[in-house]
Parts: structure tokens; sequence; C-alpha cells
């Protein structure tokens, strides 16, 4: 098929995904020669940003900008390691905790790698243990971030299937507890294999005089609004997803700017163009998949690989082994995002209406097996923005990240076999 031909083409000459399905598209349209599609086109295009709840996307970016800007994330790492550094290996289980803290403010993965392993990686290095480990971890850990609320990829997901943004944030609960602990049973495991080093202690993450464990409390109490505001107004039925991003970008900014003082105008502003400079490379993608998903829905390829999957998969748990195999595929060779708008309206209708598939099971299902593509070659963008920002070798960091994506397969697999995982919260 020329379309295919062209967006496999531009993919691998380095073409940007958004413009790759806009190629493909229009490659498509042409050979078809339909005039509904040349009409629809311009209107699909623009339509598929007309949502309501895409607005949360931007919001959550500012979110995380303002909160690494404004000090709170070193807060929260402070806490962490009150909670757990006097453990043996403490270090370790900060970086993990930690992760977890942040993964219910940033919500995406590729800031967290980066953002953990610039503060997480050096404290551990010199602690003593080996930097190819503190940047695996500090890496697997940013798998949370695409699963605990909130989450861009669950924004983008409850925009394509229609269905409701806060309930999904919800749903991904359950799975997002399993991946944390089984997380932290890497650590002990690798602990009792390797050792963790003796000088491995508790750490203020301040460049004053250490703290009593109340003046970290006090000090990291402000920092605590923002993922409460964040989960606690969803959960309670108080605001919607894109409100809750909203009243969390003004939290965290007030935070920043009136308590710590470490947020300036000119730090808002570099955050504001930041958070619309990444949005906006999301919203592209977001349209130019939705003009792909209408031509291929009136082309009737759902149809055909209904038709297909229904002579193969005979129950919903071997359809669902079906879709794990081939997203996990997908997910090692195209972004998170730019595959959930691509599988979605393909899938998603076989899944709920052929299958009787809960669609929420399915997209935490779904986004979990794209998230395991962030840390997996041979594209595993998360592995080269953690390469970039340590300096240690993608492959290298890729070998040592492997439990942590084996901890994401069972927890998918769990999750196939036991629907109430991401019900038991709703």
């Amino acid at each position: 098929m020329p379309s295919a031909g062209g967006f496999f083409f531009c993919i691998a000459v380095g073409v940007p995904v958004a413009f790759a399905l806009l190629v493909a598209t229009i490659l498509l349209i042409a050979f078809d020669s339909d005039p509904i599609l040349f009409r629809a086109f311009h209107q699909q295009l623009f339509g598929g940003l007309e949502n309501y709840g895409l607005l949360a996307l931007p919001l959550f970016m500012l979110v995380g900008e303002l909160m690494s800007a404004g000090g709170i994330a070193r807060r929260l790492i402070a806490l962490a390691s009150l909670l757990v550094g006097r453990l043996k290996g403490g270090l370790a289980y900060v970086n993990l905790l930690a992760n977890a803290l942040m993964a219910s403010i940033l919500g995406s993965a590729a800031a967290q790698i980066s953002l953990m392993n610039r503060i997480m990686t050096p404290e551990m290095e010199r602690a003593g243990y080996r930097k190819e480990f503190a940047a695996a971890l500090s890496t697997g850990g940013g798998l949370l971030a695409p699963i605990l609320p909130p989450s861009m990829i669950f924004v983008v997901y409850g925009v394509l299937a229609q269905v409701s943004i806060g309930d999904m944030f919800i749903a991904g609960i359950g799975p997002g507890l399993i991946m944390l602990v089984g997380f932290a049973l890497c650590i002990w495991i690798w602990g009792r294999m390797n050792g963790f080093p003796d000088s491995d202690h508790a750490q203020q993450f301040s460049d004053e005089d250490p703290k009593s464990a109340g003046e970290i409390l006090r000090d990291t109490a402000p920092s605590l609004l923002v993922p409460i505001v964040i989960v606690g107004s969803i959960i309670g039925g108080i605001a919607t997803p894109t409100e809750a991003a909203a009243l969390a970008s003004l939290a965290a900014g007030a935070i920043g700017f009136f308590i710590y003082k470490e947020l300036t105008l000119p730090k808002i502003w570099d955050s504001c163009v930041r958070a619309a400079i990444g949005s906006g490379v999301i919203l592209l993608l977001i349209a130019a998949a939705q003009v792909f998903g209408f031509v291929i829905v009136y082309e009737q390829v759902p149809a055909a690989l209904s038709k297909w999957i229904s002579a193969t998969a005979t129950s919903p748990i071997l359809f669902l082994l079906m879709i794990n195999i081939i997203l996990l595929l997908v997910g090692m060779f195209l972004d998170a995002i730019a595959a959930l708008i691509i599988v979605v309206p393909l899938l998603l209708p076989i899944a709920t209406g052929q299958f009787g598939i809960d669609p929420f099971q399915f997209g935490v299902i779904v986004c979990l097996n794209l998230a395991a593509g962030l840390v997996t070659p041979p594209v595993g963008a998360g592995l080269f923005v953690s390469a970039a920002t340590t300096g240690v070798k993608a492959e290298r960091i890729a070998l040592r990240v492997l439990p942590f994506v084996a901890v994401t397969v069972l927890t998918i697999l769990l999750t196939v076999i036991f629907p109430e995982i991401t019900s038991i919260f709703l």
C-alpha cells in the first residue's frame, strides 16, 4: 500500500511522526480519489483538537515545569529521603519513592526520567552505587509516570476512547501500586546479589545544613498540596482533570513564588514557553492522527482487522494476549502517544464491541505496553533521555533496566487475568 510505504519511509529518514502520518493520509486519499475524503481532510485535522479534555495536556506540562523551577521537586525528594533513606540501600529506595511522588505530578515519563537522572544519579554515584545502576533505576522508575495519575497518555486515551479521564486516572492506581512494589523488590534482589554501598546514607538534598525530621516535614508540607489538589479533586469529584490541572498550576506557581521564593517571573515565563512547545508537539500529533484515523475507518480497515482477529482469537484473554505482543512491538518503534493515537481507533471498537472488554481495563493494558516501549530498543526514548543526562551509554542502561520491564510485563499479565485490578478504586 503506497500510504504505508510512505509512512515507514518517512519514519526511516527521521521525519517527525506527525508529518509522517499526514504524508500517509494524503497518499491514501490521493490513491482513493474519493471526494468525501478530500472535503473532510481539513475538518478532521482541526476537529481533532476541538476537545475540552485536551486542555489538560498543556496544563499538566506547566505543572511539571513550575514544580521543577520552584523547588518543589527537590523538597519531595527530601521527603522521600526522610521516609526511606535510613533503610539499607536507602538512596535506591529514595530514588524509587521520589519517582512515585513525582509521577503524581509530572505525568510525563520523559520529563521525569530527565529530572530524576539529573538529581538522583550523581547522588547515588557519590554514595558508592555504580553509575549504570543509578541511571537504570532513575529510568525504570520513570515508568510509573504514565500509569500513576495524572498521566499524559491517559488523557490522550480518554479523549480518543471518549471515556472519563478522571476514571481513567483512578483505574491506573492499582496497576501503578503493583509496579511500585515490584520495582522495590527488584532493588532488594539487586542489593542481595551485589550488596549496597557501605557509604549509603540518608540524603537531605539541600545545600543548607542538615535539617531535622520536623524541619523537613514543615518545609515539604506546601509541596504536598500539588499532588493533593490533582488527585484529591479528581477522586472527590470536585473538578475535572482539566480543572484539576489548572488548579495545580496555580498552586505550584503560588508555592514556588510566595512560599519558597525560588520561582521568579523569568522562570515562570521560561516554564510557560517549555510547556507550550512540548504540548504543541503532542497536539500536532493528535491532529494528524485524527485525520489518519478517520480515513482508515472510512476505508473499513478496522472491519477487516476485526474479521481477522475474530478468526484467530476465541476469547477475551487470548485477544488481549495477542494485543500485548503487537503493542510491545509497536512501542519499540513509535513514541507512546503516537502509537496510542494510531492503535486505539483500530483496536478499541473490537475490544469493547466484540469481546466486551471494559474500556478502562483495555486502556490501562494499552498504556502499560506503550510505557514499556519507552525503555526498550531500538527507539526507547527514555533510554536516550537518560543517556544524554548521565553520559552512560543507552545500551548499558537498557541491559540494567530489563528487571523493571519484566515487572511491567508481569503487571500487564495480571491486569489481563484480573480486570478487578483496574476497578478496585473506581
